[in-house]
Parts: C-alpha cells; sequence; structure tokens
C-alpha cells in the first residue's frame, strides 16, 4: 500500500468515540446510521479560521470585479436591492446547513445528508452537483490568477505588451496548470497550512475593498467622481427592477457571487466543536459578505453612476473587469493594490475551494460510493490525498480540454454554474426540510430553522434552477454559441448533470451496497 492508508470498512478505522456512552464527543460512529470519522485532524480550524476560509472561498475582490458590471446592465442602480434578494436564499438555506450540521456533523455535507434524507441515488447526486461546480470553478479561479499575475507583472514592470502574454495559448495553459498544481500542494499540506495562506491572502483584498470604498465616497464628497450619484431609497427596492426577467437574471447573478459559504461545512470534522462551529462560521460569512458586497456596490454606483460611456458601471467595455477601469481614477498611484487584491483574491480562492471536492469526494470514498481509494488520508497532515490530487487533475484536465477545443465553451460552463449551484443547495435544504419533518412543528426556533427557512430557500433556487435551464436553452443566452438551435449554456449544464447519472449508474454496478442502503441508512 502507498504511504496513503485508505478506510475500507469505517468501523475499523480505530477512532470511534462515545459509543453507547451518551457522551457529546462531536462525532458520530457507525452505531449512528454508518456516520464515521474518516482520519481528518479534529480541532485544527476554529471560528475565526473557518469565516476567514469561508470569505476566501467566496473572493469577494474577484466576484465583484467580474459581477458588479453585468448586473448593473441587467438591474441598473437596483443593484443594491438585488444583492440584499439573492442574499436572502443564501441566508436561507445557510439556516438549514446549519440544523443538518448540527445533527450530523460530516465531511460529506450534501452528499451524506441528502443520503440521510432522500436515500442514496438523490444522495449521490447532490454530491456530485457540488464536485462539478467546484472543480468547474477551480478551472476559472485559475484562468482569472493567471490573467492578473500578467497584468500585476505589466504595472510592475511598466511594460503593457507583458499582460498580453495571457493570451498566449500554450504560456497560458502552462502557467495555470502551475497555479492549480501550486494551490493543490497547499490544499495537501491540511487546514493548518491552507489557514495560514488564508488570514493574508484574505486580509490584503478586504483591506484593499475598504481603501477603493473610503476613496470612492471621498471622490463624491469632494466634487471629482465621474459620475456623482445620490443614494436614494429607491437603490433598495427591488420591484423597482423593469421586468421579471431582468429581476431573475440578476437574482442567479448574485446567487453565484454568494456562493462558497458551505466550504465551512465540509471543514466540520476538523473545526473545534464540529457541531456548531461550521453552522456559526457559514452564517457569520454570508453576512460578512453582504456588507461587503453592499459597501462597495454603493461606493461604486455614488462614484460611476450606470452610465454607459466613459467609467460609467453600466459601459459594457467596462463589464468584463469594473476594477481595472475605475481602480486608477479612484485610488491613483496605489491602484496596482487593486491589481494585487483580484489576483490575491482568486489565487486564494482557488486555493479554499480545493476544500469542497477533496472533501465529498474523500467522504463518498469513505462510505463506498466511489472507488474506496477517494478515502485515503496522508498519514502527515491527515488531509483527503488522493481526493485532493484527483479534484486537482479534473480541474486542470477540464480548463486544457475546453480552453484548447473552445473558449466559448469554458465560459459556457461557467455560465452554468448557476444551475449546478441552484441544484445541489437546492436538493440539501429540502433535505433539512424532510430529515427533521418529525420535530418540524415541536416548537417555534424548529419550525423556522428545521422547516420554513430550508423550505422557501430551497424552493426559491429549484426555482431559479428550472428558470435558468429555460432561458438558457435560447441560443442568446451566454456566449450566443448553439448545437442544433439548442443555446450551449444549457447543453453544458445538462450535460454535467446527466454525466453525473451515468457515472451514478456504473457506480451502482461497482458500489451497490452503497446503493442499496447498507452504508449510509436513512433515518430523522
Amino acid at each position: 500500500m502507498s504511504a496513503d492508508h485508505a478506510t475500507p470498512n469505517p468501523s475499523h478505522t480505530g477512532q470511534h468515540t462515545g459509543h453507547n456512552t451518551g457522551q457529546k464527543t462531536g462525532q458520530h460512529t457507525e452505531q449512528q446510521h454508518g456516520l464515521s470519522e474518516k482520519g481528518l485532524k479534529a480541532g485544527s480550524v476554529g471560528l475565526i479560521g473557518a469565516v476567514v476560509i469561508g470569505i476566501s472561498c467566496i473572493a469577494p475582490a474577484y466576484t465583484l470585479t467580474a459581477a458588479l458590471g453585468p448586473t448593473v446592465a441587467e438591474v441598473g442602480v437596483q443593484l443594491p436591492a438585488i444583492f440584499l434578494v439573492g442574499f436572502v436564499p443564501m441566508l436561507l438555506v445557510a439556516f438549514g446547513y446549519r440544523e443538518l450540521n448540527n445533527a450530523m456533523p460530516d465531511a460529506g455535507t450534501s452528499f451524506t445528508w441528502a443520503s440521510r434524507a432522500f436515500g442514496p441515488w438523490i444522495g449521490w447526486m447532490g454530491g456530485w452537483g457540488l464536485i462539478a461546480a467546484t472543480i468547474i470553478v477551480l478551472s476559472n479561479l485559475a484562468a482569472v490568477a493567471v490573467d492578473f499575475f500578467y497584468l500585476m507583472l505589466a504595472q510592475i514592470f511598466g511594460n503593457p505588451e507583458l499582460a498580453d502574454l495571457t493570451t498566449n495559448l500554450p504560456l497560458n495553459i502552462a502557467t495555470t496548470l502551475v497555479f492549480i498544481a501550486l494551490a493543490c500542494w497547499i490544499s495537501y499540506r491540511g487546514m493548518e497550512t491552507t489557514k495560514s495562506v488564508q488570514y493574508v491572502l484574505v486580509g490584503f483584498q478586504l483591506l484593499v475593498l475598504a481603501w477603493f470604498s473610503i476613496a470612492a465616497f471621498g471622490h463624491v464628497a469632494n466634487g471629482t467622481a465621474f459620475d456623482a450619484t445620490a443614494i436614494s431609497p429607491d437603490w433598495f427596492n427591488p420591484f423597482a427592477v423593469g421586468s421579471f426577467s431582468a429581476f431573475a437574471a440578476g437574482v442567479s447573478l448574485s446567487i453565484f457571487i454568494y456562493w462558497g459559504w458551505d466550504v465551512t461545512l465540509t471543514m466540520n470534522e476538523e473545526t473545534k466543536n464540529p457541531e456548531k462551529t461550521p453552522g456559526r462560521a457559514a452564517t457569520i460569512t454570508v453576512l460578512v459578505i453582504v456588507i461587503i458586497y453592499m459597501t462597495v456596490a454603493l461606493a461604486t454606483l455614488s462614484y460611476a453612476g450606470i452610465g454607459d460611456t466613459g467609467l460609467g458601471a453600466g459601459n459594457p467595455e467596462n463589464q468584463g473587469s469594473i476594477f481595472a477601469v475605475l481602480a486608477g481614477p479612484v485610488m491613483g498611484p496605489f491602484a496596482i493594490l487593486m491589481s494585487l487584491a483580484i489576483l490575491s483574491s482568486s489565487a486564494a480562492s482557488l486555493q479554499s475551494t480545493f476544500v469542497s471536492p477533496a472533501r465529498t469526494l474523500l467522504s463518498m470514498g469513505h462510505y463506498r460510493a466511489l472507488p474506496q481509494k477517494f478515502g485515503r488520508i496522508s498519514p502527515t497532515y491527515k488531509s483527503p490525498s488522493y481526493a485532493t490530487i484527483a479534484s486537482a487533475v479534473a480541474a486542470a484536465a477540464f480548463y486544457v480540454i475546453t480552453r484548447t477545443t473552445s473558449e466559448n465553451a469554458l465560459w459556457d460552463t461557467i455560465t452554468a454554474l448557476g444551475m449546478m449551484i441552484c441544484f445541489y443547495y437546492g436538493i440539501t435544504a429540502l433535505a433539512c426540510v424532510w430529515f427533521f419533518r418529525a420535530e418540524a412543528f415541536s416548537g417555534a426556533r424548529a419550525f423556522f430553522f428545521k422547516f420554513l427557512a430550508p423550505l422557501l430557500g430551497g424552493v426559491i433556487l429549484l426555482v431559479m434552477f428550472f428558470k435558468t435551464a429555460y432561458d438558457s436553452m435560447d441560443p442568446a443566452y451566454g456566449s450566443g454559441s448553439s448545437i442544433g438551435g439548442v443555446g450551449l449554456v444549457f447543453i453544458l449544464g445538462m450535460g454535467v448533470i446527466l454525466l453525473g447519472v451515468v457515472l451514478m449508474l456504473v457506480m451502482a454496478k461497482l458500489r451497490p451496497e452503497f446503493f442499496r442502503g447498507k452504508v449510509l441508512t436513512r433515518g430523522h
């Protein structure tokens, strides 16, 4: 056997505690419906560390520079309203995740919880949704980090031609693979190393975003803003958006910008007080992010307005990266800090995003829903060894294939991410409702947190899933590419989900014990 060790039978790990003692250990044993420890390093992350990794995974600096322009194009000055509307289902779903984690702290999160609530088939697809979405976004994060890496070199050396190196396909691919390999290496070394790297990268990007916001409001106050626009209560009114299609498109974008907070739950077997800390971290992460987003959105709209010329936030030429356009006028000679912040944001998110797919794959291997080698743990770092490397290889392969085949395919798959996010978040939220159905009406707290909040959040996200799927059948959705008159975004989004169904059927033949409900039993 290799240096890594597999855990072919959860009952033989020798790490279970609290058998029939009734004491609260924070870990669940095999007697509890098959849930068991995987050998991860327990107690290595506290509340602050979990929140920092959650913020890192969302990547506020990178997400804002990419999302502000397109969202303004859809909803204009109602940008803050749409950010708040997108925040609501995220918070409702986060409450459901917290309750599931309190009852079953397990690194498999969506996979494990949906398996316990709905059975192995829906559970497997919930896990696949998370894995597919995170591996696709890993390739995108690496690509963005590479773009800003060469932009940073151009700014440091005062040579604009260096920024164009990212368009050199062989060099771009080689640099992207190096970024993925570095992120994989840090993640492989476990949560202690991950946490140390994230404190620096997250702290820096939040400092720069605060600097940008204060400087923008300063320009507005001094009368030196590009298109000074007074903040109005109407900005916070979602009903002022022109049409339901624009509203839905805006909400879909805002759901994407909050995505990633659930990484705090996948670390639950490695946190201090695993039944409480991850759920609290998820709620705090979502609240901190909405404050950051609202502050930067208000600063941007106040400074630049929503005009479609010059520095206006509605200018189509500014939509690729709003901060690349506004950083110079707003921050002056310190504009390079914004490029560094976006580079650190995408690099930090690239690294922290590895946490989710690696631990979901680990759990699927551990519970025999995938080959057992996915359940291997590094004896040195107590991290998912095989699963982390497998995630990196999959992300690298996805990037190379899509980038060399069609750049439209790469970006349309990113657009299709919204469907996969709504898919697995929705399944998990409804798993909470079903799992706790027997106690949902036992009191006001149980009714709200275990029934009403996750039900509303799950329904909203599944409605968004079907609405996005329907809209994306139009070839005009995304890059405008189509096959047989059907939009490429729809084909890619549904294609990834159907690939999961095919793999699930193959695994059902190879790993029948999981799919017969013998490993993770349904219960409430």
